[in-house]
C-alpha cells in the first residue's frame, strides 16, 4: 500500500514495520516526519522533547548489540511462552516473533533512527512520557502517510545507562523511545486487534460497552 492522506485509512494500516529495506531515505522525508512529531501536544507546551536523528552505522550497531542482548534475556523467552493476543491468531503471532527477530538482527541497518528524548533533568517517571509519545505516535502516522515503515521500540531501556551512553546523551536527557525508519518490504496492514466490546467498558470497570 503505498502513501495516502486519508487519515482513518493511516490509522487503520499503521502497524509495527520490523522488516525495512537499507536503502536511504531523503532527508526531506524525515523533515516531514519530525515536523508532524512536533506539531504533537505537549504537557504545558514546554517542548522539552528532543529528537535525535542517526544514520552513522557505528552508534547504530554499538546499541543493536545492547539490543540484541535484552532480546536474548528478556523479550525472546516472553515471545517464545507468551499466547496470542485478542484478535491475532497463532500463526499470525508466530509471524510476528519472526519479524521482532529479523529487527532484532537488522536493528543497526535501518537506515535512520529518531530517538525521542525528553530534557528533563528528572528520573524518567510514569507521566512524563505524556509530553512526548504524542509526538512519536504523530511521527508513526506521518511515516506510513509517507510510504515509510517504522516501529516504536523501547527494549534498548532495559540496558538503558548503557545504551544512553552509546546514542551520546547528556546528563538530564533520556531517551522513551527510538523509531528505526526505511522503507517496508512487507505490506502495511490491517492491524490485529481485539474488539471494541472486549476492551472498552461503560461506565463502570466490567460493565460492557454498547456503543451509540
Amino acid at each position: 500500500m503505498p502513501e495516502t492522506s486519508d487519515v482513518f485509512e493511516i490509522m487503520h494500516s499503521t502497524r509495527a514495520m520490523r522488516r525495512l529495506r537499507p536503502d536511504p531515505v531523503p532527508d526531506e522525508l524525515i523533515d516531514k516526519i519530525l515536523t508532524a512529531g512536533i506539531s504533537a501536544a505537549n504537557g504545558g507546551n514546554q517542548q522539552k522533547w528532543r529528537f535525535l536523528v542517526i544514520k552513522d552505522p557505528a552508534v547504530k550497531k554499538a546499541v543493536q548489540v545492547l539490543y540484541k542482548r535484552a532480546f536474548d534475556e528478556v523479550v525472546g523467552p516472553r515471545y517464545a511462552a507468551g499466547e496470542p493476543p485478542p484478535g491475532v491468531t497463532k500463526e499470525r503471532y508466530m509471524r510476528q516473533h519472526s519479524a521482532v527477530e529479523y529487527l532484532t538482527e537488522h536493528f543497526h541497518e535501518a537506515p535512520v533512527w529518531i530517538v525521542a528524548c525528553l530534557e528533563d533533568g528528572l528520573t524518567p517517571t510514569r507521566w512524563a512520557g505524556a509530553s512526548v509519545y504524542p509526538a512519536v505516535q504523530n511521527m508513526l502516522l506521518a511515516a506510513r502517510a509517507l510510504g515509510l515503515g517504522s516501529t516504536l521500540t523501547t527494549r534498548h531501556l532495559l540496558h538503558e545507562k548503557e545504551a544512553e551512553a552509546a546514542l551520546g546523551l547528556p546528563r538530564g536527557v533520556h531517551s522513551y523511545a527510538i523509531l528505526p525508519i526505511g522503507y517496508p518490504m512487507g505490506n502495511f496492514g490491517p492491524v490485529g486487534r481485539a474488539a471494541l466490546s472486549d476492551v472498552v467498558f461503560s461506565e463502570r470497570w466490567g460493565q460492557p460497552y454498547r456503543g451509540a
